[in-house]
């Protein structure tokens, strides 16, 4: 996705889950971040070098296998510095050499262009979006159309509400969301205010019909690809 604001971000679904791989790439330096290598990493390391770019980051939206398994190979080939959320470390609990651990609310620089990481938990302990310009790259977070699960271990539901919650409140509605994952085919990308009108997630108002819906309703009723869904709608669904 080309940009007129000094970056660009550039997309790759990879593998058997439709991984969306970001390079962040900065216009300035040709310098770029990685954001969750995973797959199918030489195709990514392709499209560095067919556009110039260096890769001299890797920023990680949480460390589950389908996000990271391709970090090893970019450091084998890249100088690159990981980046990531201390509760998403002490989480992982991985030997990594010299990581950059972060707050929510730190600004890290790929070249010139500022990213604002977000502690957005709820699918792991320590999930991160990454915030630049008009755009948020949002790992597992938040999908268009759908949000992570909070099932699997470190998951919390009631975390995922009140992080979806700070999104919508804190990020303008022209923001460009980028999800982890396609499971949207027809808008690979969406704007927020899209989304605060068509996600499902993003309707409910109270703690626990949001868990209701994430943990018993949403599985059972909804699968991919992912379309909108009114506020009447997924209110309804769970009152049945």
């Amino acid at each position: 996705m080309p940009s007129d604001t000094g970056h660009s971000i550039h997309a790759l679904e990879l593998g058997p889950m439709e991984n969306f791989v970001y390079l962040l790439h900065d216009h300035a330096t040709d310098q770029a971040a990685i954001v969750d290598p995973a797959w199918d990493v030489e195709q990514i390391i392709q499209l560095a070098s067919q556009k110039g770019i260096q890769i001299t980051d890797i920023l990680l939206t949480h460390s589950h296998h389908d996000h990271v398994n391709g970090v090893e190979t970019i450091l084998n080939q890249f100088d690159a510095q990981i980046h990531l959320l201390k509760d998403e470390a002490r989480f992982w609990g991985a030997a990594l050499e010299k990581p950059s651990l972060h707050h929510g609310g730190d600004i890290i620089k790929v070249g010139k262009s500022e990213i604002e990481i977000m502690h957005t938990p709820g699918h792991t302990p320590g999930s991160a979006c990454y915030h630049l310009g008009d755009h948020l790259i949002a790992g597992d977070t938040l999908f268009v159309f759908g949000c992570g699960r909070c099932d699997l271990a470190g998951g919390d539901p009631e975390q995922m509400f009140t992080t979806l919650k700070h999104i919508c409140s804190h990020i303008p509605g022209n923001t460009t969301l980028h999800p982890g994952h396609n499971y949207a085919p027809a808008h690979p990308t969406a704007s927020l205010k899209s989304q605060l009108e068509g996600n499902p997630f993003l309707h409910f108002d109270q703690t626990e019909d949001f868990v209701n819906y994430r943990m018993q309703v949403h599985d059972r009723i909804r699968d991919t690809p992912y379309t909108a869904i009114d506020k009447k709608s997924a209110l309804k669904s769970i009152q049945n």
